[in-house]
């Protein structure tokens, strides 16, 4: 496998043309040293240094020593020997050793780059000493300090850089956290809206253009039969009523949740109990009893926003086991119940605390159901659950109903 390599930057390419104009300078420099010196064979010097020369350019031109931890410890290994070919003609090849170690510890990675440090490391020594005729601490101290100088540097940009990375990844996850959570608000702004709208038309126009139409139908009974003129007014204002009252209804339910869209208050309910399982882990089941009718859509809305209040509650805040949901359908009345077998809490205390769920606390829940001439309970204690019940009363949900 080979070796993750980080991925290049404007600092990493500086330094890669650094490194290639240090190895350019330093075998230029022990060819000039051996043409103008004495103690070199001149010609052998420049043979040396143009082969080491020749296979380090190509390593960058051929593509597979990118590519291929095979290659790349192949062309290391043919650039070791040419170098040992410009040691073995010139002790100033003991100088190319410091590039080599940070070539050895870019290409091969930790471990790799630390055996051929050591290697490069100890050939340069013994090539100074029999080039110097003697082993001393002075043949050692000059490549071992370089290469513990090379290996804290590289060591050191690679953890900076791996930091580097870690801090640009949060900032990202930061980022679009931010834009998630943006685009929730958004969200949760247009459906309180839409609820918002529903409700004031439903207890404005609605009720207004209903009451109309029951007046109208009044007046046409009470005419005389002469008047057919003014019963025949009356029933064309009559129907405009009613025509604008059911296009107020089905503005009305075009405002209506997304969840109450696509089905009944049980199919809702059924949805958000199996939404609640799968993401909060917490197994909730639902119950309907009697015989399901289709209720105003304030009624449904109602019922629906009281049991995501209620469940969301008990997963932020009981620490239960499981929740039940019960809708039961009677005669002039509908009944949520949610129960859970969590920690439970003191709803004397609760009451007296401020909300601070941001509408979804028990004051909410209760404001609701007044709203609509329900009542609203909960039963708890600490360590015995919570039980909330909702009743409201309603009536099937007409054409000429609100």
């Amino acid at each position: 496998m080979a070796t993750e390599r980080p991925r290049t930057t404007p600092v990493a390419r500086v330094l890669q043309v650094c490194l290639h104009l240090l190895v350019a300078g330093l075998l230029a420099l022990a060819v000039a040293r051996a043409v103008v010196g004495r103690g070199a064979e001149p010609a052998a010097v420049v043979a040396a240094g143009t082969a080491m020369a020749a296979v380090y350019a190509a390593g960058p031109l051929v593509g597979a020593v990118r590519r291929s931890r095979w290659s790349t410890v192949f062309w290391l290994a043919v650039l070791g020997v040419t170098w040992v070919g410009v040691l073995t003609t010139t002790q100033d090849g003991v100088w190319l050793a410091f590039p080599l170690y940070f070539l050895e510890l870019h290409l091969l990675g930790r471990r790799g780059g630390l055996v051929a440090v050591a290697v490069t490391a100890v050939t340069a020594v013994v090539a100074w000493s029999w080039h110097q005729h003697t082993v001393g601490f002075a043949a050692a101290i000059g490549p071992t300090l370089g290469a513990a100088v090379a290996v804290v540097t590289v060591f050191g940009y690679q953890a900076l850089y791996r930091e580097s990375e870690e801090r640009r990844r949060l900032i990202d996850e930061l980022t679009a956290a931010r834009a998630g959570l943006d685009a929730a608000h958004h969200t949760a702004g247009v459906l309180a809206e839409r609820e918002r709208l529903a409700r004031e038309i439903h207890d404005t126009l609605a009720q207004s253009l209903s009451s109309i139409q029951l007046l109208l139908r009044a007046a046409q009974r009470a005419l005389p039969d002469r008047t057919e003129a003014a019963a025949d007014y009356v029933e064309q204002a009559r129907r405009a009523a009613q025509d604008n009252l059911a296009e107020a209804r089905r503005f009305v339910r075009a405002l209506t949740p997304p969840d109450l869209e696509s089905g009944s208050l049980a199919g809702a309910l059924e949805r958000l109990c199996a939404t609640t399982t799968a993401h909060a882990g917490l197994p909730v089941r639902l119950h309907v009893s009697g015989d399901p009718v289709r209720l105003p859509v304030p009624h449904e809305v109602a019922l629906l926003r009281i049991a995501q209040s209620a469940l969301g509650n008990t997963v932020r805040h009981a620490k239960a086991s499981h929740a039940e949901v019960t809708l039961s359908y009677m005669e002039g009345e509908v009944a949520l119940d949610v129960f859970d077998d969590g920690a439970g809490f003191d709803p004397a205390r609760a009451a007296a605390d401020a909300d601070g769920d941001g509408g979804f606390g028990l004051p909410s829940m209760r404001a609701r159901a007044r709203a609509l001439g329900g009542t609203f309970a909960v039963e708890s204690a600490p360590g015995e659950g919570t039980a909330l019940a909702v009743l409201l009363p309603v009536a099937p949900a007409t054409e000429d109903s609100p």
